[in-house]
C-alpha cells in the first residue's frame, strides 16, 4: 500500500509542476506577445491547461473523497467556460475593428 502512496505523490507533483510550468510560460507569453489576439491565446492556455493540470494534481493528491469530486467539478467548469470566454473576447475584438498584428520589419 505504501508504494501506491509514493506513486500517487509522484503523479500529483508531476501534474502540479506541469500546471505551474504552463502558467509560467503563458504568463510570459501574455507579457511578450505583440498583439491582443496572441495574448488572448496565451491567456486561454494559462486558464485551461495550466489550471486544469494543477487542480488535477490536487485531485490525485487528495484521493477518492468528496473534496476531489468538488475539484473535478472545478476542472469541468474551467474546461467548458475558459475556451468559450477566450473565443468570445477575441471575436468581439475582431468585430469591433481591432486589427491583427502584421510584422513590419524583416526577420534578422
Amino acid at each position: 500500500m505504501e508504494n501506491f502512496t509514493i506513486i500517487q505523490d509522484i503523479a500529483a507533483i508531476a501534474l502540479m509542476l506541469g500546471g505551474v510550468f504552463f502558467m509560467l510560460v503563458g504568463s510570459i507569453g501574455i507579457n511578450r506577445l505583440p498583439d491582443f489576439y496572441c495574448r488572448a491565446h496565451a491567456a486561454g492556455k494559462v486558464d485551461t491547461l495550466g489550471i486544469m493540470m494543477f487542480v488535477g494534481g490536487m485531485v490525485v493528491h487528495e484521493g477518492f473523497t468528496l473534496t476531489s469530486a468538488k475539484l473535478i467539478l472545478i476542472i469541468a467548469f474551467v474546461a467548458v467556460t475558459s475556451p468559450v470566454a477566450t473565443h468570445a473576447l477575441a471575436r468581439r475584438a475582431l468585430l469591433s475593428g481591432l486589427k491583427i498584428w502584421e510584422r513590419q520589419e524583416p526577420l534578422k
